[in-house]
């Protein structure tokens, strides 16, 4: 039986890899009882996702000590001790609402945006991991990052509980970002609607034809902000649901 060095805390607010103790069975975390082949398990394949409602709240504070989430992951860098966290939150609540798996390759960061990729080095011995940051921790003095038991067994320090890491970030070019004010049956009312909306909005538009509907967007906008900035003119003009989109890449 593997037992952890540190465990994560984390408020309520946060649902991440620790809470109240009441919330879990098992007082002291751990490792599976007998030996996994982690070998087989593969690394988190990294990709563009937009960040999750959940788990990006900034500044959030934990035990008295104030986070601010990192508007981007970009060209993220960084050295310190890493832990892993087991049993204990198997089959609970991460930061972003997901369910914990301690056999995938996730982890917990304190100001990575969710979700994130990055890649985790072993100073020791130089092995490497990809995982997907989905949750928020590790709140012990001197970790910088909490990966599962499957990633910390893959970088060979699952028995002694913690290693010396590199963690950098994986970066992606984020896809263009439309708003969306309306959607209609026929392409004529769409070029109306879009023909009146000019009048408030000094952008560019589109038409976007989907499954018989065809969608005004405004756009496209190359930052979340520049979006929200339009949802909020869009609110202020009449559009009671303007929803920020993304183009697929």
């Amino acid at each position: 039986m593997y037992k952890v060095v540190s465990v994560c805390f984390l408020v309520l607010s946060l649902v991440g890899c620790s809470s109240t103790p009441s919330r879990y069975h098992v007082e002291q975390d751990y490792g599976p009882t007998v030996d996994v082949d982690v070998s087989q398990i593969p690394d988190a394949t990294p990709r563009w996702e937009p960040y999750s409602a959940g788990g990006n709240r900034s500044p959030y504070t934990v035990r008295g000590e104030t986070y601010h989430v990192l508007p981007s992951s970009k060209a993220f860098y960084q050295e310190g001790i890493a832990s892993w966290y087991g049993h204990k939150f198997h089959g609970h609540l991460t930061s972003n609402g997901e369910t914990y798996d301690m056999y995938g390759m996730s982890a917990a960061h304190k100001t990575l945006p969710i979700p994130s990729y990055v890649r985790v080095t072993n100073v020791d011995n130089g092995r490497s991991v990809v995982v997907r940051v989905n949750d928020r921790g590790p709140f012990h003095e001197g970790r910088v990052i909490d990966l599962s038991y499957a990633a910390a067994a893959k970088l060979g320090y699952h028995r002694q509980g913690t290693a010396k890491v590199k963690v950098e970030s994986l970066d992606f070019k984020e896809p263009d970002r439309y708003v969306q004010i309306g959607a209609f049956g026929s392409l004529d009312n769409a070029r109306k609607f879009r023909q009146q909306a000019l009048a408030w909005a000094n952008s560019s538009f589109r038409i976007k034809p989907e499954s018989g509907i065809f969608k005004v967007q405004i756009g496209p906008l190359k930052t979340l902000k520049a979006a929200q900035d339009i949802v909020s003119l869009a609110k202020t003009n009449g559009i009671a649901n303007p929803l920020v989109v993304f183009d697929r890449i």
